[in-house]
């Protein structure tokens, strides 16, 4: 079960307060859970482990430093953490019972349970019986607890060792967590953190326990959802009408049934998803997230998405909610195929139009109805009154507002807000509106609501309405706040009034809120901005129709009236000048994208305060720019001499800067007069250089520099306290910034120096860093102060060691790449968090510490390390590992444990040594997704016939290979590669290979035939280079997808068929290879021929791009 901050529903089914966002704080008191232990027994082992687990799920607890104790007995810190934690973990060792203090904690833990309530109370023990067996924890009198028991009895009182004997039989009683020698680390933890956020969960629930009629639908979408046998229909659909609390019934169904599965995600406004750019991707990216339990961004294309949560997600018992979809959601585009997934996982999809989910075959439908009038009637008084029922003298007025909602939870919520705390007069004016407006015109009973807002809380609203759905509140905030719309106040009312909601999510680290809002409200606010004008849209506030936009500049029809304006021209070939724009004096908002401007744009626009250009060739000069707040230019064709940055001087209340991709700019632009700045942003301008001044920002929480020549950051950086994020990666510093050590809020740190850097600045880096990334670094001071750091990278860098490296405890991935004087990594031991190390480039690294406890590690790459002897402990006690990749390490001589690994996914090694200890059979490593093994001495390959799951197979340079068993059995394959296999002479019939993309056979001398080549239709890529024995090819004319072909060196090959339907792009061939299809292809095509072409680059050049 993911644990995460639940996002707020932006329906609004019987949902009773009126502020009901999800809360994000905790319960009160310091601590949730109360670790107790014997620090000598297991201080750096399993204790360690659970605490930096459950620390990095964000549980609060509290670790007593039982080995640092004084006096005789627990002091009241100790006491307060107990009596206020809600959950006990005694950790039972062989030797808890010799230490006096861990015994007066336990019997503490049990006299807090006991007064709370027992096994049902507000406290709960978890015992956890470390190598010791319960009995005996339990039988204080014979096991092996039984001398130190005899040593308390002559040190302390009677009824105090009594007392602890009674705390140890009742903890021994209890259900725990019984861990042998042979027991893995990693499957335990993972228990007790889900049995941990269980407990915990209870008081965080996607909805509030106030709600009203939901239980019998609950109970009937949960039988629908026959959780009790692995049903054939794994999807449930609810859909019904917007408003009627689709959303809602959703969570609560969530809720209620989350503890039966391994990993559960609620992913909501699906339709706003997919209507983005690149929408499938976000949405693929969200649910692996949500389900892997970090954050991932990995999948660059809708195809990897797929073939990810194949390969990675699939695997668990799954609740996946995707909420609010439309007719043009496709379930296999998003998440592959519906039989992937366990049989035991759940979908659960809500929408409008039940057609799109008609269409699956395994989906039964839920139709959701109107709310009852007794239903309708009591979630209204809990909005107006705060209480079930109304005062007497509203009950008849009640009564009458819910008989004309006609059962819209939305609209009840929303009216019921309204009027709470209003006095009679008001409510029966509202109702008298009320009742003039039809109970199917949803937007005009909505408005009533609307109506009561001030002037700036409306222009926020339909601003929100318009514009800014789904996106951070930062920027809007920072226009809104220079037009005297107080949008913090603002904000938080419309979320009282139900007309808006904040979501919140984690991006970049930062904690964020971005703008929600239900889609009848969406559209009740864009109706009235047509309302302004029926026949004319120029003549109203916002205009976000692109056609509309483009119609009123291609006519100059542009108004006074005009605020707030979006417009793409995108295939127009209209140049906007002064003339397009010049009578929207009201504008404050501009965002215009792949236009040409031209001309003066003297003081036009006067009220600008927000200017985005994306992908412009020219930018306007003239702007009236004393407003400006926000300028933004992106992929814009901007120079130096520029009239604007003159202009820009004037532009006083500038606090956002972004010159992303400008590439005529060479220069940074002086922005020494905008002392508000708070972000600027120059990522991608290449051939900006020279030197920038930040020292006049004293607001500055963001700077990136990335991409650019710039050499230096100038100015006293140490005073900017509010900087968060410092971006310098791929850069062309040649300087640390001098008092970098003083940036107390500062979390990012990308450093790339253009010479090698000597001077030590990482001595006093912030404890803030969660990010420290370096390249060409000469030295590195003790990093064990950064505590929070969660992410290491380290290029290029002449260190010969990392110390206080097993100090960070914290840390999740390690990245070391070409480090030519490291020797040693001591401490890696010790990073019992580490999900990917990946060590490559270190010529004279020796030895690696012991990887037995990093129980966590997903991805392990060594690559290039030649001194490299052997990798201990790996596969012992692994559980979570799925990639691991050796290369060049010519002496390390195996891999032990690889036989137990059994649950890989990727598996690359290259050298003769190393691949000696691949297992003779390969069938138990089903899950294998990607699988290369390079020169291998063997002359037979282990049979392959049971890795159906294949996608990737690369044997490259395997001289004495002469046959691959089980390889045409392997149908789900997309690439094969043999390059280099001197002594192959055939390769099996491939016809069933309906999914290959790529055969590359280069270099196979001996290979005489490919049986089954003309039916491979998904091929593309063909690679047949130096295949000295090939005689001749079968027609390809079948192959309609090939687009590269390489025959060169095919010395006995003397005609190729079938190419004339081809579209092939590249083509390689020996010039005496005869036959009218090849001339008549290229001739009719007009293909490029190529007369060289590199060697052969290899599967490995491959597996980097894709990971």
């Amino acid at each position: 079960m993911m644990r995460s901050d639940s996002k707020d529903s932006t329906d609004s089914f019987h949902l009773c307060s009126s502020a009901d966002l999800i809360p994000t704080s905790l319960p009160s008191g310091e601590y949730e859970i109360f670790l107790s232990f014997r620090g000598s027994d297991v201080r750096k082992t399993f204790a360690d482990h659970l605490y930096t687990s459950l620390v990095r799920s964000k549980f609060r607890t509290f670790r007593d430093e039982e080995e640092l104790r004084k006096g005789g007995a627990i002091g009241p810190s100790i006491i307060r953490a107990i009596t206020e934690s809600k959950i006990y973990i005694p950790i039972l060792t062989p030797n808890y019972a010799s230490s006096k203090w861990c015994l007066q904690e336990l019997a503490k833990m049990v006299e807090c349970w006991k007064s709370g309530g027992g096994a049902k109370g507000q406290h709960i023990i978890l015992p956890v019986f470390l190598f010791v067996d319960p009995r005996d924890v339990r039988h204080t009198e014979s096991g092996s607890y039984k001398e130190a028991f005899e040593q308390h009895s002559q040190k302390h009182d009677p009824e105090t060792v009594l007392e602890w004997k009674e705390a140890l039989q009742e903890v021994g009683r209890m259900k725990g967590y019984h861990v042998t020698e042979s027991d893995g680390h990693g499957s335990i933890i993972d228990k007790i953190l889900t049995e941990v956020e269980l407990h915990l969960r209870a008081n965080y629930k996607l909805v509030t326990d106030e709600l009203v009629g939901i239980d019998s639908l609950v109970d009937e979408v949960v039988g629908l959802l026959n959780l009790d046998s692995s049903a054939s229909e794994k999807i449930i659909g609810i859909h019904g009408m917007g408003g009627l609390g689709k959303t809602t019934l959703a969570k609560a169904v969530y809720d209620k049934v989350f503890t039966r599965f391994e990993r559960c995600f609620f992913l909501e406004n699906i339709r706003d998803t997919l209507s983005e750019k690149n929408g499938v991707l976000i949405m693929q990216n969200k649910i692996i997230s949500g389900i892997l339990r970090k954050d991932f961004n990995e999948a660059k294309y809708a195809s990897d998405g797929i073939r990810i949560i194949r390969d990675r997600v699939c695997r668990h018992k799954l609740l996946i909610v995707l909420d609010d979809v439309d007719e043009k959601f496709q379930f296999d585009e998003v998440l592959g195929k519906l039989n992937n997934f366990s049989m035991d996982s759940r979908f659960l999809i809500t929408t409008r139009d039940a057609r799109g989910l008609e269409l699956l075959r395994e989906c039964k439908m839920f139709e959701l109805q109107e709310m009852s009038p007794d239903h309708s009637l009591t979630l209204f008084n809990k909005n107006a009154f705060g209480a079930e029922f109304p005062p007497e003298d509203y009950a008849i007025l009640s009564n009458e507002f819910v008989q004309a909602a006609a059962g819209l939870p939305l609209y009840i919520k929303v009216i019921g807000s309204l009027l709470f705390r209003m006095d009679k007069i008001f409510w029966e004016e509202k109702l008298e509106e009320l009742k003039k407006i039809s109970p199917t015109k949803v937007q005009e009973r909505l408005k009533i609501s609307y109506n009561e807002l001030t002037h700036n809380e409306k222009q926020i609203f339909l601003d929100i309405a318009c514009y800014f759905i789904g996106l951070s509140k930062i920027e809007p905030i920072l226009m809104w706040s220079d037009c005297d719309f107080y949008p913090e106040s603002t904000i938080r009312y419309l979320t009282q009034r139900s007309l808006i909601k904040l979501q919140r999510s984690e991006v970049k680290g930062d904690d964020i809120n971005t703008f929600q809002m239900h889609n009848h409200v969406r559209d009740l606010g864009r109706a009235i901005v047509r309302e302004e004008n029926n026949q004319n849209p120029y003549k109203r506030s916002r205009i976000w129709s692109n056609k509309d936009a483009i119609d009123m500049l291609k006519h100059k029809k542009g108004t006074d009236c005009v605020e707030v304006l979006t417009v793409d021209m995108e295939g127009e070939d209209l140049i906007l000048t002064n003339k397009e724009l010049e009578k929207l004096t009201r504008l404050r908002y501009l965002s215009v994208s792949n236009a040409r401007l031209a001309g003066d744009f003297k003081d036009v626009l006067p009220n600008l305060r927000w200017l985005r250009l994306h992908s412009c060739d020219s930018v306007p000069t003239g702007l009236y720019l004393n407003k400006l707040v926000d300028l933004e230019l992106v992929d814009c064709s901007v120079r130096d001499g520029w009239k604007g940055w003159n202009e820009l001087k004037v532009a006083h209340k500038l606090k956002a800067v972004t010159l992303e991709r400008c590439f005529h700019l060479k220069k940074v632009p002086d922005f020494s007069d905008c002392g508000d700045l708070e972000f600027l942003n120059f990522d991608g301008c290449g051939n900006m250089h020279g030197e920038v001044d930040i020292g006049n920002f004293k607001s500055l929480r963001f700077l990136m520099i990335s991409n650019t020549k710039i050499t230096k950051i100038k100015g006293e950086i140490g005073r900017l306290v509010n900087l968060k994020y410092l971006i310098a990666s791929n850069s062309s510093l040649k300087e640390v910034p001098a008092g970098i050590s003083k940036l107390s809020s500062l979390e990012w740190l990308y450093l790339t120096l253009t010479d090698p850097y000597k001077s030590d600045f990482t001595e006093t880096l912030p404890a803030s860093l969660t990010l420290l990334s370096c390249e060409n670094l000469q030295s590195l001071s003790n990093l064990s102060n950064l505590i929070n750091l969660s992410t290491l990278i380290l290029c290029d860098v002449g260190i010969g060691e990392i110390i206080g490296l097993g100090k960070l405890k914290m840390l999740e991935y390690l990245i070391i790449e070409r480090a030519p004087r490291i020797v040693h990594l001591d401490g890696l031991e010790n990073l019992v968090l580490l999900q990917q190390l990946r060590v490559e480039g270190c010529p004279v690294l020796g030895k690696l510490p012991s990887l037995v406890a990093l129980i966590r590690l997903e991805k392990l790459w060594i690559e290039d390390c030649p001194l490299v002897t052997e990798i201990n402990g790996v596969g012992q006690r692994w559980e979570s590992l799925s990639d691991l990749k050796v290369v060049g390490c010519s002496a390390l001589i195996g891999l032990e444990a690889l036989h137990s690994m059994v649950k890989l996914r990727s598996l690359i090694l290259m050298g003769a040594k190393i691949t000696e200890t691949v297992p003779s059979s390969l069938s138990m490593f089903t899950q294998l997704t990607t699988l290369g093994l390079c020169f291998m001495s063997q002359e037979q390959f282990p049979n392959l016939s049971n890795l159906k799951n294949l996608r990737e197979l690369g044997m490259d340079y395997c001289l004495e290979l002469i046959e691959v068993p089980g390889l045409d059995t392997l149908e789900s394959l997309e690439y094969l590669s043999l390059s280099g296999c001197q002594s192959i002479r055939k390769v099996p019939d491939l016809s069933g290979m309906k999914k290959l993309k790529t055969l590359d056979v280069e270099g196979c001398i001996q290979l005489k035939e490919v049986e089954g080549l003309e039916r491979l239709e998904s091929l593309e890529e063909l690679k047949m280079s130096g295949c000295k024995s090939i005689e001749e090819l079968p027609n390809l004319s079948g192959l309609k997808n090939l687009r590269e072909l390489l025959l060169k060196g095919c010395i006995q090959l003397k005609e190729v068929n079938g190419l004339e339907g081809l579209e092939l792009t590249v083509f390689e061939a020996r010039k005496r290879i005869k036959g009218k299809y090849v001339m008549k292809s290229f001739a009719r095509h007009g293909k490029q021929l190529l007369t060289s072409r590199s060697k052969f680059s290899g599967l490995f050049h491959s597996f980097t791009s894709l990971h």
